[in-house]
């Protein structure tokens, strides 16, 4: 069934981040069952799950929402069964509204300043682009146009592509670190590597553009895996934590005490493009927003502190 799951994220193109959170739920799920799993294919064994988690507070209201979806997933797309009481609990149960987590530009200034290296440039492509954390870590050569000062975020939220404006500070740096990673990979083609993975079927539709420069990953990982199924030695992008830590490191050493992450920068993006008088729609188109109303909560973040004064400066 697991495997059944994974083939059917992958014909819709879900993100690898969403199938391995449907995975999860669904092990979960086959585990509550046991081995004889009576009621798994039912809407009823779901709605004891779903209620199971919520009776042993093993799951956060926004946990419960995703596992919900993993199983109307797994019901419509794998088993191919009606969940009709699943799709009237979708409906009924909704995401908290919580106001996302800002850094003022003064606190992001700090924290970049307090960083080195690679990591450095990733939080600052972050925040100057608005691109979600496994986007700017994925981008390749091909996607940064230097001329026309942009750069295509390819296949992101919901399987879309965009365009987000690129800082003019830092196509200096970029372009020195597209020169050093040609240099790497003239040397990987020379050991006989110098693939790069591609994404869905293009691999058997080009076989050789997984050694093209312009599709290998800018912010490239210093291990080279090797692919049994294909026998390539592949190089990959580096992963979300050679960031998060260091960034998380440098709040502390900037003694900023919130709780933010990589993505409180793609927050922190929007809400001062917004401050500056950037037009709403435009900020929702290089964030990739399907919704107006999703870009709509930066306002809310902007207008919270402003939308009244304190009584006791009244006084």
């Amino acid at each position: 069934m697991l495997a059944g799951l994974r083939e059917a994220c992958r014909a819709r193109h879900l993100s690898r981040r969403t199938e391995a959170a449907y995975a999860h739920w669904a092990m979960r799920y086959l585990r509550f069952h046991g081995a004889g799993r009576s009621g798994l294919s039912t809407d009823a064994g779901a709605i004891r799950f779903l209620d199971h988690l919520v009776q042993r507070g093993e799951a956060a209201a926004s946990s419960h929402l995703l596992a919900l979806n993993a199983l109307l997933f797994l019901f419509r797309h794998v088993m191919q069964v009606e969940a009709a009481a699943l799709e009237a609990r979708r409906r009924q149960v909704r995401r908290p509204e919580r106001l996302p987590e800002v850094l003022s530009a003064a606190e992001v200034r700090a924290a970049l300043n307090a960083m080195r290296g690679m990591p450095r440039l990733v939080a600052a492509l972050l925040y100057g682009t608005g691109m979600r954390v496994g986007e700017g870590i994925a981008l390749r050569i091909q996607d940064i146009d230097f001329r026309g000062g942009a750069i295509a975020v390819r296949s992101g939220k919901g399987a879309k592509d965009r365009i987000t404006v690129l800082p003019k500070r830092l196509a200096a740096p970029l372009q020195k670190l597209a020169l050093r990673r040609l240099a790497l990979h003239r040397q990987d083609l020379l050991q006989g590597r110098g693939h790069a993975p591609l994404p869905g079927r293009l691999a058997r539709k080009y076989p050789g553009a997984s050694r093209a420069f312009g599709w290998q990953f800018l912010f490239a990982s210093s291990v080279v895996r090797h692919n049994p199924e294909t026998g390539q030695w592949l190089r990959w992008h580096v992963s979300p934590s050679t960031v998060q830590a260091p960034f998380k490191a440098a709040l502390q050493a900037c003694g900023i005490h919130r709780h933010a992450s990589l993505h409180t920068l793609r927050h922190s993006f929007a809400t001062h493009l917004l401050a500056q008088g950037t037009d709403i729609r435009t900020i929702q188109q290089l964030l990739g927003h399907r919704h107006l109303d999703t870009t709509m909560v930066y306002t809310h973040v902007r207008d919270a502190a402003r939308a009244a004064t304190s009584p006791l400066d009244c006084f």
